[in-house]
């Protein structure tokens, strides 16, 4: 299994802030997204590890623990002179094309099944059985999910190692995984029959593949709806302006009426995910204001003649 470095991945240093690593993300993952890299297959290849890299670094609790993980990685962040503890609930699979590393699907992905390591035996709920007759292990993992495939659906194709047992050979099975269009995060895909084989006739589990949303370099997902962030420089507030929106699919143009202040979200219809109904849900532009990190000298005697002129006070109680 090889160690990804994702601070390196993301080019911060281990120290970044949170801020830091969100705006390096940002950065790469528009250079990167498939939709507007030259080279496709690279482009996804690399945007999903960048969305890998973040989704660790960007979460404290996953941050620390990789942090920790040091140079003892290999043996679960425990010092490497002590000895490995019973893993009995560890599925020994390795899969390939969800879009997460083995490093990611060791350490963070959550992934499991109902193995019990006594006689090599497995149930569907981990408990031990006695009886010849055991059904075989439930096997769970992540499926990286980008929010195009979750507006249009895709067919990813995704394998399947399987350890060895009692003696037999360790095989590769590939499935034709179809992602039906408007999967939310969470949701679960089955694969009847091909998880564990079971024991003594007993029947084989079932693989689920657990959707999680690749993060977009400037869409959010809740629920049906999407939202981004809408820079405005402050005489755009004031006066209006027609800006570019990103979206899934078609270009989208947002007029922002005079008169908009800061923290108003705007809505564009039709511009979500879809719906259970088969139409889309929203999505919301949440106005930001920024301001010039430097004027020019002749930008500053405006800036003074607008001070001189205006009677608005932003302190001032109504």
């Amino acid at each position: 299994m090889k160690f990804q470095d994702y601070y390196a991945v993301l080019a911060v240093a281990r120290h970044a802030s949170a801020e830091e690593i969100k705006q390096a993300f940002r950065k790469l993952a528009r250079l990167h997204h498939p939709d507007v890299a030259r080279n496709k297959v690279a482009g996804e290849a690399k945007f999903k590890e960048i969305n890998e890299a973040y989704e660790v670094l960007s979460d404290p609790v996953k941050r620390k623990q990789y942090d920790e993980l040091g140079p003892a990685w290999q043996n679960g962040g425990r010092d490497p002179r002590e000895p490995a503890p019973s893993r009995g609930s560890d599925p020994g699979f390795e899969f390939g094309g969800t879009g997460f590393s083995d490093f990611f699907e060791s350490f963070f992905s959550g992934r499991h099944s109902g193995f019990n390591s006594a006689r090599g035996s497995a149930t569907r709920g981990g408990a031990m059985d006695h009886d010849f007759d055991h059904p075989g292990r439930d096997i769970e993992a992540d499926l990286l999910v980008n929010l195009d495939e979750a507006l249009r659906g895709s067919t990813r194709k995704v394998t399947l190692r399987r350890p060895a047992m009692d003696g037999g050979t360790e095989r590769t099975n590939t499935y034709q995984v179809r992602i039906p269009p408007g999967m939310r995060k969470g949701q679960r895909i089955r694969l009847v029959a091909q998880g564990g084989a079971g024991f003594g006739g007993g029947p084989a589990g079932d693989l689920y593949l657990r959707v999680r949303f690749a993060r977009h370099p400037d869409l959010t997902v809740r629920g049906d709806d999407l939202y981004c962030d809408l820079e405005l420089a402050p005489w755009e507030a004031v006066l209006g302006v027609k800006v570019p929106l990103p979206t899934l699919g078609t270009p989208t143009t947002l007029r922002v009426p005079p008169d908009t202040a800061a923290g108003t979200q705007l809505r564009v219809r039709g511009q979500g995910l879809p719906r259970e109904d088969g139409s889309r849900g929203d999505l919301y532009a949440r106005v930001r204001l920024q301001v010039p990190p430097a004027v020019t000298p002749e930008e500053r005697a405006l800036w003074e003649k607008l001070a001189a002129a205006s009677s608005f006070n932003p302190r001032k109680i109504a």
